[in-house]
């Protein structure tokens, strides 16, 4: 007659519970599929749309506009913006397409206290004012501005976005 040997139970985890690590719903969030990359013609569109509004509100801002892989595609600084803004509207607007949803996103998630996606991308852009460019449900790039609060960049960027309908 064959030994039977006891089959040991898996070790259990030990430290603090895991924390969560965004649910399980059923879809993907944020799964737009991506488009075709943005053509120059429509980034000047949407550039000159936040352009426009930047400067009748009297923002200076840096405005970049990016293709589905946060390549820069068009970019206007206007004068009087800092000169810091120039690489974080470029990082906003890369953070925005590649991730497909809105660099708020990211600073909403910081302000709830969870740093999980810095540890992912260090160019992450964790602060409004960077937009997804969408057209028929698909990501085609997205625009980043910065240069005034997190709420003035994003106005900036919204009106940009819209110039696409």
């Amino acid at each position: 007659m064959p030994a039977l040997a006891q089959t040991p139970e898996p070790p259990k985890p030990s430290g603090p519970p895991q924390a969560p690590a965004g649910g399980t719903p059923e879809k993907i969030p944020f799964g737009l599929p991506y488009g075709a990359p943005i053509t120059y013609d429509q980034a000047k569109t949407i550039l000159a749309a936040a352009e426009g509004e930047a400067r009748k509100r009297g923002w200076p801002m840096n405005i970049a506009v990016v293709d589905t892989h946060g390549e820069l595609v068009h970019f206007a600084r206007l004068d009087g913006a800092q000169l810091a803004s120039i690489r974080i509207s470029q990082n906003k607007a890369r953070t925005a397409a590649r991730w497909r949803r809105e660099s708020r996103v990211f600073f909403n998630f910081y302000a709830a206290g969870s740093t999980y996606y810095g540890t992912l991308d260090p160019d992450l852009a964790a602060s409004p004012g960077g937009i997804p460019l969408v057209v028929d449900g698909k990501v085609i790039g997205a625009i980043g501005c910065s240069g005034g609060t997190g709420d003035q960049d994003a106005l900036i960027c919204q009106t940009g976005a819209d110039a696409l309908k």
